[in-house]
């Protein structure tokens, strides 16, 4: 099983915490983590998500393409393109 880095996020509620309480995940989120690319990464198929919360894509480029796709400058193509090509070029 080859892991991915993903964002932090705790599945497991404790105990007397209310479902309601519990964080929605945003419409943009959930866009990115059901868009998959069409690239091989770590010998499967991933999402743009995956892509950019990976090792290959610094903390500061992540942070500004998630600015400028959330701003609407970047569509979910355009990100796909971005992320792949920088992991395209990091492991060469």
């Amino acid at each position: 099983l080859i892991a991915v880095k993903t964002a932090d996020k705790d599945t497991v509620s404790e105990a007397g915490e209310k479902d309601d309480d519990s964080p929605k995940e945003e419409p943009w989120e959930t866009a990115l983590k059901t868009t998959a690319v069409d690239m091989e990464f770590q010998g499967r198929q991933v999402s743009v998500w995956d892509l950019l919360f990976s090792d290959y894509i610094p903390e500061e480029k992540r942070q500004e393409l998630l600015e400028l796709y959330r701003a609407g400058t970047l569509t979910v193509e355009e990100l796909v393109s971005t992320t792949s090509s920088i992991v395209t070029d990091s492991k060469e």
